[in-house]
């Protein structure tokens, strides 16, 4: 196929799927959750040492977002390579796009309701979410090849980019200022902040209709044999490249150098706000307003074209 022949009102619809999770990112995962998750919930539920005990582990009250944010790491390692093959070889990837990213906002809108000591809800929620995340931008990434040619899907995939940056950074500038003045609406911290957090799960849901209705469905990229199961297909051929990864070094080299690169940036960016709250005792206001600064920067770095 010629670049004339993909569809504009497509890759438009893709971009949006970029606006509606990028929230939970940025009021959830960079915020918000972390420094109320230690300071409210866990807080309240600590014994006289300082220490919760999720599933009568004894951990430190400061420690347990990191743990959490480990933990959902763990689960995406085993799960997103699933995710992946099976957006491959099934024909239904709206369907799996729209049962990821639902999954998601469901457990993200339902933190609002996280009081008191719920701090083992809290963790549930984000595990779930956060997975659920992962797994939905794989599929999300697998249209790309569909949606744009080969000489376009840089420009396709930055504008997509670009646009998660915003949407991110739009929600989080309205929390910030909920957040900001809660005494103004009649409201108190804790309830700004839940809302803040309820707000990007809806934010999520509501405008992911958009490329659910803007994407066409397709035939797999890979067909299955007749009789056979997507997912045990899937399963197999994950097994099998397991086993072979170990005639091809450089490869193996490479998943391993990316997965610490990668994972180190997403650490730094998921516990920055809550050193900067719990060690450096800085408000959550000047810490969303530094995250507010980076979403538009990185919006008009990743609008900017690419050098030929």
């Amino acid at each position: 196929m010629d670049a004339a022949s993909y569809s504009r009102r497509e890759q438009r619809g893709w971009y949006v799927y970029d606006w509606a999770n990028a929230p939970f990112h940025t009021t959830v995962v960079t915020v918000f959750l972390g420094p109320y998750l230690t300071s409210v919930l866990a807080r309240q539920a600590a014994d006289a040492h300082d220490l919760i005990h999720p599933l009568g582990i004894p951990v430190a009250v400061r420690a347990y977002w990191g743990y959490l944010v480990a933990a959902s790491v763990a689960l995406q390692i085993v799960l997103l390579p699933v995710a992946g093959a099976l957006a491959d070889y099934s024909h239904r990837k709206k369907q799996l796009l729209a049962l990821f990213a639902y999954l998601g906002a469901g457990a993200t809108a339902a933190m609002f309701f996280l009081t008191g000591s719920a701090y083992l809800w809290a963790g549930a929620l984000f595990l779930v979410a956060n997975t659920a995340f992962g797994a939905s931008v794989v599929v999300y990434n697998s249209f790309l090849p569909e949606i744009a040619a080969p000489e376009d899907r840089d420009a396709v995939s930055s504008k997509g980019w670009a646009i998660g940056y915003l949407g991110g950074g739009l929600l989080l500038a309205l929390n910030l200022l909920l957040y900001i003045r809660p005494k103004a609406l009649g409201l108190d911290e804790n309830l700004a902040i839940r809302i803040g957090l309820g707000s990007a799960g809806i934010w999520w849901g509501v405008f992911t209709v958009i490329p659910l209705l803007s994407l066409r469905k397709r035939q797999a990229a890979r067909r299955l044999r007749q009789g056979e199961s997507a997912l045990r297909v899937t399963l197999r051929q994950l097994f099998r490249t397991l086993s072979e990864i170990r005639g091809h070094p450089q490869t193996l080299t490479f998943l391993l150098a990316y997965l610490l690169y990668s994972d180190a940036i997403q650490t730094v960016i998921a516990l920055a706000t809550q050193f900067g709250h719990d060690e450096l005792k800085i408000s959550l206001g000047p810490l969303a307003l530094a995250v507010l600064m980076v979403q538009f920067v990185a919006f008009f770095g990743s609008s900017m074209p690419s050098a030929p």
